[in-house]
């Protein structure tokens, strides 16, 4: 068994932990501001299909400010104005491309996008959300540029590391394109972040902490874990509604405990990002663990690693 000494990111915390990797980075909070470049994806478009994952919702993962018809400086400056009476000692933000697929455009409309983010002081990189198909070698070049003098992330909708999961939510690509994109930035030495949820009705609870060892083989810097909530408008709450026995979602105690048991296994030099999915309640179909807050969720978690004196990558095996 490995010693939590073994790890160059341990300091009193038991996973590596996305906040202090960025203030050893940057020696101070970065903030992320979320835009919405107005692009699409090819699952909606009708390039691959129609409709777009079956359990999205943009409208309830963007903040107030983050809306297509503001410009991009719009929407970094009420960013800012809205993040700095919550955190006042931060000392720069990353311009966070979010809304949908975020490589989905040619190349000269995606340069004026992710430049007109740059052009503000107060932005050090891009974090730029995307699927594993809407990448190419000529985006990745440019991106791989900017990275010289910007930090530059691309994140990847991952989901599920299983093709019958992806098929069943929509998403039009298989998790080969999935370790071949990730492969693919690698080569031009980008940060990569990926997206994963928890609790989609083809997969057992074993499944998912199966998902421990695969992730943990990617070229992955950065993850972010969600537990699956079912959001309203969506197709996945129209099934919901239709075969809700089909649906065994956590509850938060069952989630505490998959998820210290998932980060036991897990690579310890791939950062954690976030451990939940919030939204506001109007969004949620189902009452949302009596409505607890990411920040809450963290300490209890935490508190549970540290009161089981585990930690991320306890038991991992390269």
């Amino acid at each position: 068994m490995k010693s939590m000494s073994n790890y160059p990111w341990q300091t009193d915390r038991p996973f590596n932990a996305y906040s202090s990797y960025m203030k050893r980075k940057y020696s101070g909070r970065v903030q992320k501001l979320s835009i919405d470049a107005g692009l699409s994806c090819p699952n909606r478009d009708g390039k691959i299909s129609f409709g777009g994952c079956t359990f999205c919702s943009n409208d309830a993962f963007n903040p107030s400010y983050c809306r297509n018809f503001k410009s991009i400086t719009e929407q970094i400056e009420e960013g800012i104005k809205f993040h700095r009476w919550r955190y006042k000692k931060v000392k720069k933000y990353l311009a966070y491309f979010q809304a949908y697929s975020n490589t989905y455009a040619d190349l000269d409309t995606l340069k004026r996008k992710y430049e007109e983010a740059l052009s503000n002081e107060n932005i050090c990189g891009l974090v730029i959300g995307t699927r594993p198909d809407c990448l190419d070698k000529e985006k990745l070049k440019y991106l791989y540029t900017l990275s010289k003098d910007w930090h530059i992330t691309v994140e990847l909708g991952i989901e599920s590391c299983y093709d019958r999961t992806l098929e069943a939510i929509n998403r039009g690509h298989s998790f080969k394109d999935t370790k071949n994109a990730l492969e693919l930035c690698k080569e031009y030495s980008l940060s990569t972040g990926g997206h994963v949820i928890f609790g989609f009705p083809t997969e057992t609870r074993e499944d998912m902490l199966q998902e421990a060892n695969i992730l943990s083989q990617l070229p992955l810097d950065t993850v972010k874990f969600h537990q699956l909530q079912i959001l309203k408008g969506t197709s996945m709450a129209e099934d919901y509604l239709k075969n809700p026995k089909k649906y065994n979602l956590f509850t938060f105690e069952e989630y505490k405990d998959f998820i210290i048991r998932f980060l036991e296994r897990f690579n310890p030099d791939i950062v954690i990002e976030r451990f939940v999915s919030e939204v506001p309640p109007r969004y949620n179909l189902l009452e949302a663990w009596s409505n607890k807050r990411n920040e809450s969720i963290v300490e209890e978690i935490e508190f549970e690693m540290k009161n089981r004196q585990t930690y991320q990558g306890k038991y991992y095996n390269k």
